[in-house]
């Protein structure tokens, strides 16, 4: 008795679907009509940011020449480096750059010094006026510079910090902006850990110095970024209480070698392309903790 042989099985290949395309995105789907126009919007203000400086950095190498033609083009025809010789032999920038990295650096370490001691009492000490008195630091930020500047100046004047960078470094040190980030962050810490080092007999000094500091890392680096951005391009400050040229600043002394007769817009531009790159050095190596000390220090 003979078997018969099973039906050979119809082809699949054309009867079966073609699989659907998978979207690159994390979660495999297609992205909404929301995360479309938020990234096209993102996109579009970061062009409109960066396009200026790539053009400031793309023209710092023309002629003065290629920089009055009409219209502006952005890349040079005859790229040349004598706009950063010549610029940087106009003036005395080595100096100018020293009072600038003297003032930003101290001023920068001296606000993280106060801003994390001012964060670290608003967010673990229970005091009477804890609230009022953060609700008070953080008002100060509606203050504009230009309402408080004579009080300041009469206040510096009279401990003899005119033309000296202590009158640069000490005043613009402890910044209400600071003290929110800080203490937002150090919320988020937990109190059992405090009171667990207390319990093993450390005292508050070495709480905030062994603990609260390093795990404070990321929120303190988004304090001297934005530390350093302030006192690296402060212009008013600088410009009223550094009167004798010895003790200027980059932001002012740029300004003094712009306001010549004959305008070298080409050596301006060389200038301003070395100061605005420790800046960026700066903010590319610290943007790692920048992000995560914004998003954490925003739960509470």
């Amino acid at each position: 008795m003979s078997t018969q042989a099973p039906a050979p099985t119809a082809r699949r290949s054309g009867s079966a679907n073609p699989q659907q395309p998978k979207w690159t995105s994390t979660g495999g789907r297609a992205p909404s009509t929301g995360a479309v126009v938020r990234t096209a919007l993102l996109i579009a203000g970061a062009i409109l940011v960066v396009t200026p400086v790539l053009w400031a950095a793309m023209s710092s190498f023309k002629t003065q020449a290629e920089l009055a033609q009409t219209p502006p083009t952005l890349w040079p025809n005859h790229p040349t480096t004598d706009n950063y010789t010549s610029g940087l032999q106009a003036f005395d920038f080595v100096h100018f750059l020293t009072n600038s990295v003297i003032v930003t650096a101290s001023a920068t370490v001296l606000t993280l010094i106060i801003n994390s001691m001012a964060a670290y009492a608003l967010s673990k000490y229970n005091f009477r006026g804890r609230t009022v008195l953060f609700l008070i630091t953080l008002s100060t930020i509606m203050i504009p510079l230009q309402v408080i500047l004579l009080p300041v100046y009469q206040v510096i004047a009279s401990f003899g910090m005119v033309n000296s960078l202590w009158g640069l470094i000490i005043p613009p040190a402890a910044t209400p902006t600071g003290v929110f980030l800080l203490r937002q962050y150090m919320l988020t810490l937990p109190d059992e850990m405090i009171e667990a080092a207390r319990i093993d007999g450390a005292g508050e000094f070495k709480i905030f110095l062994r603990i609260i500091l390093p795990l404070s890392r990321p929120a303190l680096a988004v304090v001297a970024i934005f530390s350093v951005i302030w006192r690296w391009n402060d212009f008013l400050w600088p410009l009223i209480v550094a009167q004798d040229e010895s003790v200027q600043t980059l932001p002012v002394a740029i300004a003094r070698f712009a306001s010549q007769q004959a305008i070298p817009f080409n050596q301006i531009l060389a200038v301003s392309v070395v100061t605005i790159l420790p800046i960026i050095v700066i903010f590319l190596i610290l943007q790692r903790h920048i992000i995560a000390g914004l998003a954490q220090g925003s739960i509470k």
